[in-house]
């Protein structure tokens, strides 16, 4: 039997890194390969070969994906940043396509079949109406924002490739999820990363919030990527998957479990350029498809998510003073 070969584009990035360190423990026998956009991670995983190329390239994708004749792929590639894509609309809908469009029209013309993972989000729900709480897969798209629009267009365009194709394509629909690693500019490292500072003496005794207001489904990235390879190794191709806990809190009750965990007296003050533009009030889950399906249920409590969080924001503040 040949080795397994899977491709994880993306690599470098949040959730990219730890699908890596996951999949090289659930799949040891298996040749990992990664896109980065720019070299490989400064935390690079032993075992792990890096392919530093841009997905919009089309010769690039080709030459890829002719080289390695991958049997899985994990496409988390993407401009991923809500806010981000309403300064660059264009450029968050272009990256996110076109980068796809590449990846499935080079297996397609090759006549490769590898199990691809479309990673989607819950933000193409929208502003659901509450006799649609928690969301099912079945919900109708209201996008918000451009970033939800282009990941409509990445839904769909995998839709397309099943059903025009017969490519195994598996779709993900991941509720809001952080952890160790996360990069400043979302909501619950952006909180942690003022309070590690604090306690650091680099901050004043204040943390800067927006909008508190807004629930959100929370899981733990490290229970998303294990559902991501659940789905590819036992989903139905052609389905998509709703990643979700099924429980809200609001982001007040995010701030209130991370400021739990410190001795510091922090004062809360609302920043006007922190507040989102088109916010969602609610984004609640349903996951039965993929509990069903594959056996996933989320294994890291709330509160041991916001604990290893901060706990990771202060090793990056030590990091940073360190030089």
């Amino acid at each position: 039997m040949s080795q397994l070969r899977i491709l994880i584009t993306g690599a470098g990035g949040f959730a990219g890194r730890h699908l890596s360190r996951y999949l090289a423990q659930a799949q040891p026998q298996a040749a990992l390969h990664g896109t980065v956009l720019s070299g490989a991670p400064t935390d690079a995983l032993e075992g792990v070969t890096y392919h530093t190329l841009d997905l919009r390239e089309e010769a690039a994708v080709e030459s890829l994906i002719e080289q390695l004749q991958p049997d899985r792929i994990y496409h988390l590639a993407a401009q991923a940043n809500v806010a981000q894509s309403f300064k660059s609309p264009w450029d968050t809908l272009e990256n996110n396509l076109r980068a796809q469009f590449n990846l499935l029209e080079a297996c397609r013309v090759r006549s490769l079949q590898p199990r691809v993972l479309i990673v989607s989000s819950a933000e193409i729900y929208g502003p659901a109406q509450p006799d649609e709480m928690p969301i099912r897969e079945d919900a109708p798209f209201r996008p918000t924002s451009p970033y939800s629009v282009s990941k409509i267009a990445q839904d769909m365009l995998g839709l397309q490739f099943y059903l025009g194709y017969r490519m195994p394509i598996l779709r993900a629909r991941a509720f809001n999820h952080f952890g160790p690693g996360q990069a400043e500019g979302y909501v619950a490292p952006a909180f942690a990363m003022q309070i590690a500072r604090i306690e650091a003496g680099l901050q004043e005794p204040v943390i800067r919030v927006g909008d508190l207001s807004a629930q959100r489904d929370f899981t733990d990235v490290r229970d998303v990527v294990r559902a991501y390879h659940l789905i590819v190794e036992r989903g139905m191709p052609g389905a998509a998957y709703n990643i979700a806990s099924g429980h809200t809190y609001s982001i007040r009750a995010l701030l209130d479990a991370l400021l739990a965990h410190t001795d510091q007296p922090i004062e809360v003050m609302v920043d006007p350029e922190r507040l989102r533009v088109r916010g969602i009030p609610v984004l609640q889950g349903d996951s039965t498809r993929l509990r069903e399906t594959t056996g996933w249920t989320p294994a890291i409590s709330f509160d041991q998510m916001v604990a290893d969080l901060l706990e990771d924001c202060r090793q990056r503040v030590k990091r940073t003073q360190r030089g």
